[in-house]
């Protein structure tokens, strides 16, 4: 299958310091991968390369031809003194109707905030009406940054429910950095953990097992583990092809995570 985008020996420095190095990296289409480290990993400078925003040191990165790429970033700031409402945002900065403008608003959960100040909306409406930017152009790939920062635990079970719907109706793959080990390890087919370079790669039941997985985050993440196991072990509809089998494909060899500049 061809990648959407793909990453090869991609190494990236900010100055003297090694950010990243040596990353191999593919996803294809309809499948969610989920981009998972401590502080300071190097996740953000990951996404920004993939998608063009950081350049690579050595290495190289892919891009199927005409990739649409719907993105949320980690931190959007918005001046307060500015008069700008949502309906107008959402046409930032390729123009909207108003009609898909209100199916965007509606299929993220935050229908009819179209006229209010972007600036007054909650944490919860606001990542919500970033999705809806983002789904506005149709995306082949979604790529969220920490999509559930600032939420508290409810909200955020709610929004990963939103993005699995999404990938469902759209076809859409999603890429996501994320902290919410025990959600993920239940929304994600497949899990990367990074440390300035791969630590280890695959499905989360490959990762959860990886030692490596257990050094950075300790043995108390058999939680969520658990949490995948009671969720798939179960009926559970996936797009074919993008099952939970720990021989899948993508799956890589874990390589140690000692010694990072991270």
């Amino acid at each position: 299958m061809t990648s959407l985008i793909s990453a090869r020996d991609l190494s990236v420095r900010h100055g003297e310091a090694a950010v990243l190095s040596g990353v191999d990296f593919d996803i294809s289409p309809g499948e969610i991968v989920t981009v998972i480290g401590p502080n300071g990993s190097g996740k953000t400078t990951l996404i920004r390369a993939l998608i063009g925003l950081e350049r690579a040191a050595t290495g190289r990165v892919s891009r199927a031809p005409g990739l649409v790429i719907g993105y949320v970033p980690q931190r959007l700031f918005i001046d307060a003194s500015l008069p700008l409402t949502v309906r107008r945002f959402l046409s930032l900065p390729h123009r909207v109707s108003d009609t898909e403008a209100e199916a965007a608003l509606i299929r993220t959960g935050v229908p009819g905030v179209g006229p209010r100040p972007i600036t007054g909306l909650s944490g919860g409406q606001f990542q919500r009406v970033l999705l809806a930017r983002a789904l506005l152009v149709k995306p082949q790939i979604l790529i969220l940054d920490e999509p559930t920062q600032g939420l508290d635990q409810p909200g955020t079970a709610a929004f990963y429910r939103l993005i699995e719907q999404v990938r469902q109706e759209t076809g859409a793959a999603v890429l996501m950095v994320s902290h919410d080990l025990h959600v993920v390890m239940a929304a994600s087919d497949r899990v990367i953990c990074l440390n300035g370079h791969i630590c280890c790669a695959g499905t989360p039941r490959v990762v959860s097992a990886a030692p490596e997985y257990r050094a950075l985050f300790g043995l108390g993440t058999g939680g969520a583990f658990a949490l995948y196991r009671h969720m798939h072990d179960h009926d559970h509809e996936h797009d074919a092809g993008h099952g939970h089998d720990p021989d899948h494909p993508h799956a890589a060899h874990p390589h140690s995570c000692a010694g990072t500049d991270a």
